[in-house]
């Protein structure tokens, strides 16, 4: 589909000449003569691309078409143009919003660049704006924000797990969001209205660890003045997420799994047991079946536990993903201290090539620093901790033949090698389209031009 222009002038010469230019240059062209007809255009009409407005006309000011334009649809970028411009009308159509200011007379050239760039600009907005969209439903009902076969996979499991009332156990390196997957589940299960609970089993000390589990009576030991119910009976009736559940100490494995078997706890110091209605899920970024091989986790605990097993994929196995992540976080960053940030093209193939060790948990420290350390809205390499260029390994390049197959065609051969890059670009860039032509060394014209050809529903 091409790109829709809204020509604004009242001067017939330039206006019809600003036509043909756009024409031969492939945009969707519509001329107004008037700023009445212009308003009227925009009013009717589906929203444009871009506006190039004169500022002065006859029967009005091009600030107001400026205004009825970015009203319509705020991603629609407009370029001023007149004779007779003033510093401080300059400043009020960029306070406006304008993306330009363009003096009569103009170069045909550098008008084509400055709208070029203008559309670039509102390619990425408007992909921004979905990208914001899809992190933030995701995040509604998941919390998992991602739309890579591996967290389409997740969801799905996680939507049937979620409705039984089985054991689960969550594996997977730290960082990759155990917790928010044990939340959803609770979130989804039948279980929502109750409490969710969760214990760090890495992060209690070991002497205080049954009591905080199980309770103890007061006078239970020194210091026990008065009687605490413990952290199993405060999730009766929800859940109970056990985090770093390898950490627990073989004395504590008993009794849990005791717990777990009879569906009761007996406080230190007590002498019954007290029943508790609680869904127990636990997270581990330890190998479980290596800790049993060598003695440091009961085998029948771990079997109990590990009823259904849900596993984590490291950040590093869906890199489609981190787009939106940062976006999301970037969206985060801005509703906690008021300013807005964007990733440039660069900071985003940075955070593309890198590994995450830290999985999600390192990105969203990376955009958090990039977002505090900008001085502007756009973060750059730099304000990630990115001060040099990678320098790229030489790449192995194929074979060069030797001689031509039968029946071998050139240009069906160039066309499928030119797709191969195109989509190439597309997946690194996470299916962001601006991004990819970065990626490529091209405009976003030239990408969509190019990728046309293979997708004709894209269109140029």
């Amino acid at each position: 589909m091409k790109p829709r222009v809204l020509v604004s002038d009242d001067e017939p010469s330039l206006r019809e000449m600003l036509g043909i230019l756009l024409r031969r240059a492939g945009y969707e062209t519509t001329l107004a003569a008037s700023q009445r007809e212009a308003l009227q255009r925009i009013a009717e009409e589906e929203p444009f691309d871009a506006v190039i407005t004169d500022l002065l006309m006859p029967d009005g000011s091009g600030m107001d078409v400026l205004r009825a334009a970015r009203e319509r649809d705020e991603s629609t970028q407009v370029l001023m143009i007149t004779a007779h411009a003033t510093t401080e009308q300059a400043v009020e159509a960029m306070r406006l919003g304008a993306y330009d200011y363009v003096q009569k007379p103009f170069n045909n050239d550098e008008l084509l660049a400055a709208l070029e760039k203008a559309l670039e600009k509102r390619a990425l907005v408007t992909e921004n704006r979905v990208l914001r969209g899809e992190a933030l439903g995701e995040s509604g009902r998941y919390g998992l924000v991602g739309r890579s076969l591996a967290m389409q996979r997740l969801r799905a499991l996680i939507e049937k797990v979620a409705a039984t009332p089985s054991s689960v156990l969550i594996t997977g390196e730290s960082g990759t969001g155990k917790e928010v997957v044990a939340r959803a589940i609770h979130r989804l299960s039948p279980r929502a209205d109750g409490p969710f609970v969760v214990v760090n089993c890495g992060a209690l000390p070991e002497s205080l660890m049954e009591s905080e589990l199980f309770g103890h009576e007061k006078g239970a030991f020194t210091g026990a003045t008065s009687a605490k119910p413990g952290l199993f009976r405060a999730a009766h009736g929800g859940t109970l997420f056990l985090d770093e559940i390898g950490e627990l100490p073989l004395p504590l494995q008993v009794k849990l799994l005791r717990t777990l078997q009879e569906k009761a706890v007996r406080p230190v110091g007590g002498e019954k047991e007290l029943p508790v209605d609680v869904r127990v899920l636990a997270a581990t970024n330890k190998n479980l079946e290596e800790e049993v091989r060598e003695g440091r986790f009961r085998q029948d605990l771990f079997y109990r536990l590990n009823v259904i097993r849900v596993e984590m994929p490291p950040l590093r196995a869906r890199r489609e993903d981190i787009p939106l992540l940062a976006q999301h976080f970037l969206e985060k960053h801005a509703a906690l201290v008021g300013e807005r940030r964007t990733l440039s093209p660069a900071a985003l193939r940075r955070l593309l090539e890198l590994d995450f060790p830290g999985n999600v948990r390192e990105l969203e420290n990376l955009i958090e620093r990039g977002a505090t350390l900008a001085s502007g809205e756009v973060i750059e390499p730099a304000d990630l901790g990115f001060f040099d260029e990678p320098t790229p390994p030489a790449p192995a390049g194929p074979t060069e033949p030797t001689e031509l197959p039968p029946g071998f065609d050139l240009d069906a051969h160039l066309a499928r090698e030119e797709e191969r890059y195109l989509r190439l670009a597309l997946e690194q860039a996470g299916g962001v389209r601006t991004r990819a032509a970065e990626l490529l060394g091209m405009s976003f014209r030239q990408f969509r031009y190019r990728l046309a050809k293979y997708e004709p529903d894209v269109g140029d």
